[in-house]
């Protein structure tokens, strides 16, 4: 294994792939989980790869075959279907409804646009009828099912915590929005969602009550993040100038229920980029 390039800070996986990175294969765990079930959440710390996974899952959805040569699904996949996808982050400004809804439009805009779609005909004053809209127009012009992934979902509540009012409006706001998901469950071949805290059922996500949350599920605890096989495999030439036992110590200290503990992406790959 020769070196390669780190992919500190790069949460693109098409961008990690051209570039020739490290890859810490996951797509065995993807192959599973697609097999498995439609519409999942997980829900791990900030800087663990959640944004990477759903990337990846939106290369892997829209056909990117050339990506993943190399890689366990390579073979596996149907390539000859290319889906459309609807990829929501709320990793921008989105501290009050205005700004959430602000953030949702322009983002359904620019997959819109993206598609060849008149925004127009889909716009709607409400954010969630703009999404029912775009997912019908999706399937009745491509004939397909829509896959819907949504990064950082619990982030426009998290950032306000300390303002009890707006918490509750932007809560308000997103369960709203996320309700639609369930309504337009014929239309839809894939839901994933990734934030930070667990979510209650009977709050955010009352309306997408068919989610099933993977994050403590011991098949996936290694869905992000690294584990002692990857260090000595994928990252063999860089371990070479550390002490490995040392290394373990002071990073490998997450678990979720898995068989073993995983190292946090970030930590590691700073590790490697600053040499101490």
């Amino acid at each position: 294994m020769t070196k390669r390039r780190l992919p500190l800070g790069i949460q693109d996986f098409a961008k990690l792939r051209k570039k020739q990175c490290y890859y810490v294969d996951k797509t065995q765990l993807i192959y599973n989980l697609i097999d498995e079930g439609e519409c999942y959440f997980l829900s791990r710390p900030r800087r663990f790869g959640k944004s990477l996974l759903v990337s990846t899952l939106q290369c892997l959805f829209e056909g990117e075959k050339e990506l993943f040569k190399g890689l366990y699904i390579h073979d596996k996949w149907d390539w000859s279907t290319k889906y459309p996808v609807v990829r929501l982050s709320f990793g921008g400004d989105c501290d009050t409804p205005e700004l959430i809804k602000g953030t949702i439009n322009n983002q359904l805009k620019n997959i819109a646009k993206d598609a060849g779609l008149d925004f127009s005909e889909i716009l709607n004053p409400s954010p969630a009828e703009t999404l029912r809209n775009l997912i019908s127009t999706f399937r009745r012009t491509t004939g397909l099912s829509v896959v819907v992934l949504i990064d950082e979902y619990d982030r426009p509540i998290l950032n306000v915590l300390n303002q009890h009012d707006i918490a509750i409006a932007n809560r308000t706001t997103l369960r709203n929005f996320y309700g639609v998901l369930k309504d337009c469950d014929q239309d839809l071949r894939f839901i994933f969602v990734t934030g930070i805290t667990m979510f209650s059922k009977t709050s955010l996500f009352s309306g997408l009550n068919n989610l099933t949350n993977i994050s403590l599920e011991p098949e996936f605890a290694t869905i992000c993040g690294y584990t002692d096989h990857d260090l000595d495999t994928v990252f063999a030439e860089e371990m070479k100038e550390f002490d490995r036992e040392k290394i373990k110590k002071w990073y490998n200290g997450y678990n979720w229920l898995g068989k073993e503990n995983v190292y946090n992406p970030y930590g590691v790959l700073t590790l490697f980029r600053k040499k101490r």
